[in-house]
């Protein structure tokens, strides 16, 4: 298999540390969306990152549909199957991936779009949802805190962790760690992990195969 796409992107980033988790090997192709949209375009015309290019030669876009692929590879999951658990945790992922793509929507605005262009109001909006994702999630952690320490790291810790990572890179000031102690505490643990350590949040990095 190969990985398409930049490890700043909270979705490539927790699909390669999934991967490494369920011991499927891969290759990485560290090509941006933006400066290798030519390159990109030549595996997958969509030019959507993640891409990853299955064995046969098929191209899975999404992250979610590629982590459950990949478990079905691996034969076991990074989910728990007890329905309450697995309730509990596709909440906290589904806040996490929400505070991504906002995260997301908030640096395109203001890194694409020309100032005299831009809209406040809409910034507005999305700066709200984005903080109203990690408002629940650390009301979340608050009630029940996700384990990092454990044997078996788990498919919300994973996203949780990268999705305060990626926020945390890109727009700090919006989201001042100080108003989500736990939040900021859980990804520090996460991040201090050997396998979140060889897959850090970084465009400049390229995976070893």
């Amino acid at each position: 298999m190969k990985l398409i796409g930049m490890l700043d992107s909270p979705y490539v980033r927790r699909v390669a540390i999934s991967l490494r988790l369920l011991g499927l090997p891969f290759e990485h192709a560290a090509i941006s969306v933006f400066r290798g949209f030519d390159a990109f375009q030549q595996i997958n015309p969509v030019v959507k990152a993640p891409t990853l290019v299955c064995d046969d030669g098929t191209r899975l876009m999404d992250s979610t549909l590629m982590l459950q692929y990949a478990e079905a590879l691996a034969g076991r999951s990074l989910l728990p199957a007890e329905p309450a658990a697995l309730l509990h945790e596709l909440r906290l992922i589904g806040l996490a991936l929400a505070a991504c793509e906002k995260t997301a929507q908030i640096v395109y605005e203001r890194g694409l779009r020309p100032a005299d262009k831009q809209h406040a109001p809409w910034v507005e909006r999305v700066s709200g949802q984005l903080h109203a994702a990690y408002r629940e999630l650390e009301a979340e952690l608050a009630r029940q805190p996700l384990d990092v320490g454990g044997p078996g790291l788990g498919q919300a810790a994973i996203t949780v962790g990268v999705a305060w990572t990626f926020t945390q890179c890109l727009l700090p000031e919006d989201v001042p760690p100080a108003g989500f102690p736990r939040l900021a505490a859980h990804a520090a643990a996460a991040e201090a992990l050997a396998v979140f350590r060889a897959i850090p949040c970084d465009d400049a990095v390229t995976l070893a195969h």
